[in-house]
């Protein structure tokens, strides 16, 4: 026998806020909506939750069908539950955060979206729904973690330059840090190796080229180790 509800229930969404760098600055992907309410105007990445998956299941679905981007960091940021967020009927969200490399990663607007495209987070436009307390919320998480966990090597190729690395570092944090003192720091923590490769294709000196090492950081991370810029 179906289980009656005494209460009426709201609805729920996922709602993903995508970061990525280029070579001048953050980005976050933005779509553009095909469909009401706010037809034309740019939103998050998301969607309604179906009733047989879990969030994170819905928040990747999403992620994959507005845009084509998947395998990807994605972590929940929040719930936003303003009564009057959408002006449909009553919907919370959970929102989630995603970080990309863009090499590699190729974007596609689903069906429901007339576009999507990249946006630097200081030229974010007006945006649908709450979307814009979601990105700022987002983006104040990003700048904060970003400190003591190593997720901004999610932001990078998989092969990276100190100079690549420094300039992640001083773009998300919006600060600009002392080149000797931060490759001091990053180098002595033992947690990237360096290649027997260089940078290729560049109009500068080319310079040696790194990697993540996460062995190395669980390793580390199991014995006490604290990762902090």
């Amino acid at each position: 026998m179906a289980a009656t509800y005494e209460h009426p229930r709201p609805a729920i969404t996922v709602d993903i806020v995508i970061f990525a760098m280029d070579e001048e600055d953050l980005q976050v992907m933005l779509i553009q909506r095909g469909v009401a309410p706010f037809a034309g105007e740019w939103a998050l990445p998301g969607g309604f939750v179906r009733v047989d998956e879990t969030l994170d299941a819905a928040a990747a679905r999403e992620l994959r069908e507005e845009t084509g981007l998947s395998d990807l960091f994605l972590e929940q940021l929040y719930t936003f539950g303003d009564i009057r967020r959408d002006p449909r009927e009553r919907v919370v969200t959970v929102a989630y955060y995603a970080l990309v490399n863009l090499a590699g990663h190729a974007v596609q607007a689903s069906t429901d979206a007339r576009r999507a495209a990249w946006f630097s987070v200081n030229d974010v436009p007006n945006l649908a729904f709450d979307h814009k307390q979601i990105f700022e919320a987002a983006l104040d998480r990003l700048r904060g973690k970003v400190r003591y966990q190593p997720i901004g090597f999610e932001l990078l190729p998989e092969k990276f330059t100190l100079r690549q690395l420094q300039h992640l570092y001083e773009i998300v944090l919006n600060r600009p840090l002392d080149k000797r003192n931060f490759r001091k720091k990053v180098l002595g923590m033992g947690i990237i190796k360096e290649t027997n490769e260089i940078e290729t294709d560049v109009a500068h000196r080319a310079a040696r080229l790194f990697r993540f090492d996460k062995k190395a950081y669980d390793r580390l991370t199991r014995r006490g180790f604290n990762f902090e810029i």
